[in-house]
Protein backbone atom coordinates (compact mmCIF):
# COMPACT_ATOMS: atom_id res chain seq x y z
CA UNK A 1 0.00 0.00 0.00
CA UNK A 2 1.28 3.43 -0.91
CA UNK A 3 1.91 5.90 1.91
CA UNK A 4 -0.34 8.97 1.88
CA UNK A 5 1.14 11.93 0.06
CA UNK A 6 2.63 14.59 2.31
CA UNK A 7 0.51 17.69 2.63
CA UNK A 8 0.41 21.01 4.43
CA UNK A 9 -2.62 21.91 6.52
CA UNK A 10 -3.83 25.23 7.93
CA UNK A 11 -5.63 25.03 11.28
CA UNK A 12 -7.69 28.20 11.77
CA UNK A 13 -8.71 28.67 15.38
CA UNK A 14 -12.17 30.25 15.45
CA UNK A 15 -13.58 28.89 18.72
CA UNK A 16 -13.19 31.98 20.93
CA UNK A 17 -16.08 34.05 22.28
CA UNK A 18 -14.51 37.49 21.78
CA UNK A 19 -15.22 38.63 25.34
CA UNK A 20 -13.00 41.71 25.04
CA UNK A 21 -14.94 42.84 21.98
CA UNK A 22 -18.28 42.38 23.77
CA UNK A 23 -19.66 40.41 20.80
CA UNK A 24 -18.63 37.62 18.44
CA UNK A 25 -15.84 39.50 16.66
CA UNK A 26 -15.24 36.77 14.08
CA UNK A 27 -18.70 37.36 12.62
CA UNK A 28 -18.47 41.11 12.27
CA UNK A 29 -18.73 41.94 8.58
CA UNK A 30 -16.00 43.76 6.72
CA UNK A 31 -16.72 44.43 3.04
CA UNK A 32 -19.72 42.13 3.24
CA UNK A 33 -17.76 39.13 4.56
CA UNK A 34 -17.31 38.21 8.24
CA UNK A 35 -13.80 38.37 9.70
CA UNK A 36 -13.52 34.57 9.80
CA UNK A 37 -14.48 34.45 6.12
CA UNK A 38 -11.61 36.73 5.14
CA UNK A 39 -9.15 34.55 7.06
CA UNK A 40 -10.57 31.38 5.51
CA UNK A 41 -10.27 32.82 2.00
CA UNK A 42 -6.70 33.89 2.72
CA UNK A 43 -5.55 30.33 3.38
CA UNK A 44 -7.76 28.82 0.71
CA UNK A 45 -5.87 30.87 -1.91
CA UNK A 46 -2.37 29.83 -0.80
CA UNK A 47 -0.55 27.41 -3.08
CA UNK A 48 1.45 25.91 -0.18
CA UNK A 49 -1.73 24.91 1.73
CA UNK A 50 -3.48 21.69 0.71
CA UNK A 51 -6.29 21.60 3.25
CA UNK A 52 -7.96 23.81 5.84
CA UNK A 53 -9.27 22.79 9.27
CA UNK A 54 -11.51 25.30 11.06
CA UNK A 55 -11.96 24.90 14.80
CA UNK A 56 -15.24 26.44 15.90
CA UNK A 57 -17.82 26.55 18.64
CA UNK A 58 -20.70 24.14 18.03
CA UNK A 59 -23.34 26.91 17.79
CA UNK A 60 -21.39 28.36 14.84
CA UNK A 61 -20.86 25.14 12.92
CA UNK A 62 -23.94 25.56 10.75
CA UNK A 63 -23.04 29.22 10.12
CA UNK A 64 -19.58 28.18 8.92
CA UNK A 65 -21.07 25.57 6.62
CA UNK A 66 -23.31 28.21 5.09
CA UNK A 67 -20.42 30.67 4.83
CA UNK A 68 -18.23 28.09 3.10
CA UNK A 69 -20.85 27.58 0.41
CA UNK A 70 -20.74 31.29 -0.47
CA UNK A 71 -16.97 31.86 -0.58
CA UNK A 72 -16.12 29.94 -3.79
CA UNK A 73 -13.49 27.87 -1.97
CA UNK A 74 -11.11 25.58 -3.83
CA UNK A 75 -9.50 23.57 -1.02
CA UNK A 76 -11.03 20.73 1.01
CA UNK A 77 -11.89 21.68 4.57
CA UNK A 78 -13.10 20.20 7.83
CA UNK A 79 -15.01 21.75 10.72
CA UNK A 80 -13.94 20.68 14.20
CA UNK A 81 -15.40 21.47 17.62
CA UNK A 82 -13.29 23.65 19.89
CA UNK A 83 -12.24 22.82 23.43
CA UNK A 84 -12.50 24.58 26.77
CA UNK A 85 -9.20 26.44 26.17
CA UNK A 86 -7.32 27.59 23.10
CA UNK A 87 -4.73 24.84 23.43
CA UNK A 88 -7.53 22.27 23.62
CA UNK A 89 -9.02 23.74 20.46
CA UNK A 90 -5.66 23.56 18.71
CA UNK A 91 -5.29 19.94 19.80
CA UNK A 92 -8.69 19.11 18.30
CA UNK A 93 -7.60 20.79 15.09
CA UNK A 94 -4.37 18.80 14.97
CA UNK A 95 -6.27 15.57 15.50
CA UNK A 96 -8.28 16.38 12.37
CA UNK A 97 -5.19 16.92 10.20
CA UNK A 98 -4.87 13.19 9.56
CA UNK A 99 -2.01 11.04 8.32
CA UNK A 100 0.31 12.54 5.77
CA UNK A 101 0.37 16.01 7.27
CA UNK A 102 3.93 17.32 7.02
CA UNK A 103 3.65 21.00 8.01
CA UNK A 104 0.79 22.62 9.88
CA UNK A 105 0.10 26.34 10.21
CA UNK A 106 -1.89 27.36 13.28
CA UNK A 107 -3.56 30.73 12.79
CA UNK A 108 -5.96 32.95 14.71
CA UNK A 109 -9.16 33.52 12.76
CA UNK A 110 -9.07 37.08 14.10
CA UNK A 111 -6.02 37.89 11.91
CA UNK A 112 -7.55 38.29 8.44
CA UNK A 113 -4.85 40.59 7.01
CA UNK A 114 -1.74 38.42 7.24
CA UNK A 115 0.17 38.86 4.01
CA UNK A 116 0.58 35.68 1.91
CA UNK A 117 4.27 36.53 1.52
CA UNK A 118 4.71 36.28 5.30
CA UNK A 119 2.82 32.98 5.49
CA UNK A 120 4.93 31.60 2.64
CA UNK A 121 8.10 32.65 4.50
CA UNK A 122 6.86 30.88 7.64
CA UNK A 123 6.21 27.64 5.74
CA UNK A 124 9.65 27.78 4.13
CA UNK A 125 11.34 28.41 7.48
CA UNK A 126 9.36 25.64 9.18
CA UNK A 127 10.45 23.14 6.53
CA UNK A 128 14.04 23.99 7.44
CA UNK A 129 13.86 24.59 11.21
CA UNK A 130 10.81 22.65 12.36
CA UNK A 131 9.10 25.36 14.42
CA UNK A 132 8.61 29.04 13.54
CA UNK A 133 6.38 31.95 14.51
CA UNK A 134 5.40 35.13 12.76
CA UNK A 135 6.72 37.94 14.95
CA UNK A 136 7.50 41.62 15.11
CA UNK A 137 10.39 43.22 16.97
CA UNK A 138 9.18 45.45 19.82
CA UNK A 139 10.17 49.07 19.26
CA UNK A 140 8.10 50.86 21.94
CA UNK A 141 9.45 51.59 25.41
CA UNK A 142 8.15 48.99 27.87
CA UNK A 143 7.16 49.69 31.49
CA UNK A 144 6.34 47.27 34.29
CA UNK A 145 3.25 48.49 36.18
CA UNK A 146 1.90 47.50 39.61
CA UNK A 147 -1.68 46.62 40.62
CA UNK A 148 -2.46 50.32 41.08
CA UNK A 149 -1.33 51.19 37.54
CA UNK A 150 1.86 52.85 38.77
CA UNK A 151 5.09 52.41 36.84
CA UNK A 152 7.60 50.29 38.74
CA UNK A 153 10.46 50.23 36.26
CA UNK A 154 11.46 50.27 32.60
CA UNK A 155 11.92 46.93 30.86
CA UNK A 156 14.88 46.46 28.55
CA UNK A 157 13.33 45.78 25.13
CA UNK A 158 16.52 44.37 23.61
CA UNK A 159 15.74 40.95 22.16
CA UNK A 160 11.98 41.25 22.79
CA UNK A 161 9.51 40.35 20.06
CA UNK A 162 5.74 40.42 19.81
CA UNK A 163 4.61 36.97 18.68
CA UNK A 164 1.74 36.60 16.21
CA UNK A 165 0.29 33.89 14.00
CA UNK A 166 0.71 31.94 11.85
CA UNK A 167 2.88 29.58 13.84
CA UNK A 168 4.07 26.81 11.55
CA UNK A 169 5.50 23.47 12.67
CA UNK A 170 6.43 20.05 11.52
CA UNK A 171 3.24 18.22 12.37
CA UNK A 172 4.88 15.43 14.38
CA UNK A 173 6.77 17.98 16.48
CA UNK A 174 3.85 20.19 17.52
CA UNK A 175 1.63 17.18 18.17
CA UNK A 176 4.28 15.66 20.44
CA UNK A 177 4.81 18.97 22.23
CA UNK A 178 1.12 19.62 22.88
CA UNK A 179 0.57 16.02 23.92
CA UNK A 180 3.29 16.42 26.54
CA UNK A 181 1.69 19.65 27.76
CA UNK A 182 -1.66 17.89 28.09
CA UNK A 183 -0.17 14.93 29.97
CA UNK A 184 1.51 17.26 32.46
CA UNK A 185 -1.60 19.41 32.88
CA UNK A 186 0.22 22.58 31.82
CA UNK A 187 -1.23 25.69 30.20
CA UNK A 188 0.60 27.57 27.47
CA UNK A 189 -0.26 30.96 26.02
CA UNK A 190 0.69 30.01 22.47
CA UNK A 191 1.63 26.91 20.54
CA UNK A 192 5.33 27.73 20.31
CA UNK A 193 5.51 27.65 24.12
CA UNK A 194 4.79 23.91 23.99
CA UNK A 195 7.88 23.40 21.82
CA UNK A 196 9.90 25.59 24.17
CA UNK A 197 8.93 23.35 27.09
CA UNK A 198 10.35 20.39 25.14
CA UNK A 199 13.57 22.32 24.69
CA UNK A 200 13.04 22.59 20.92
CA UNK A 201 14.19 25.93 19.47
CA UNK A 202 11.58 28.10 17.77
CA UNK A 203 12.64 30.60 15.10
CA UNK A 204 10.95 33.99 14.62
CA UNK A 205 10.04 35.07 11.09
CA UNK A 206 9.64 38.85 10.80
CA UNK A 207 7.19 40.25 8.27
CA UNK A 208 7.23 43.38 6.11
CA UNK A 209 3.47 43.95 6.26
CA UNK A 210 0.93 44.73 9.03
CA UNK A 211 -0.58 41.70 10.75
CA UNK A 212 -3.15 43.07 13.24
CA UNK A 213 -5.61 41.03 15.27
CA UNK A 214 -9.25 41.98 15.79
CA UNK A 215 -9.46 42.44 19.56
CA UNK A 216 -11.29 45.71 20.28
CA UNK A 217 -13.90 47.69 18.31
CA UNK A 218 -11.24 50.34 17.62
CA UNK A 219 -9.29 47.75 15.58
CA UNK A 220 -11.99 47.46 12.93
CA UNK A 221 -11.45 50.66 10.89
CA UNK A 222 -7.75 49.88 10.43
CA UNK A 223 -8.39 46.27 9.47
CA UNK A 224 -11.16 47.34 7.09
CA UNK A 225 -8.68 49.74 5.45
CA UNK A 226 -6.01 47.04 5.17
CA UNK A 227 -8.41 44.61 3.51
CA UNK A 228 -9.44 47.28 1.02
CA UNK A 229 -6.05 48.81 0.22
CA UNK A 230 -3.18 46.40 0.72
CA UNK A 231 -2.23 43.93 -1.96
CA UNK A 232 -2.41 40.30 -0.88
CA UNK A 233 -0.50 38.92 -3.84
CA UNK A 234 2.64 36.89 -3.11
Amino acid sequence: MLAPAAMNVAVIVAAGKGTRMGQDKLWLELQGVPVVGHTWQLFDRLSMVDRVVLVTRDPRREDLCSLGSTLQLTKPFDLVSGGSTRQDSVWNGLEACGHGCELVAIHDAARPCTHPEHIQACFAAAAEHGAVVAAERITDTLKRVDALDRIEDTVDREGLWSVQTPQVFRFALIRKALKEVRIKGLRVTDDAAACELLGFPVKVVPGRHPNPKVTYPSDLPYIRWLLANLSTEV
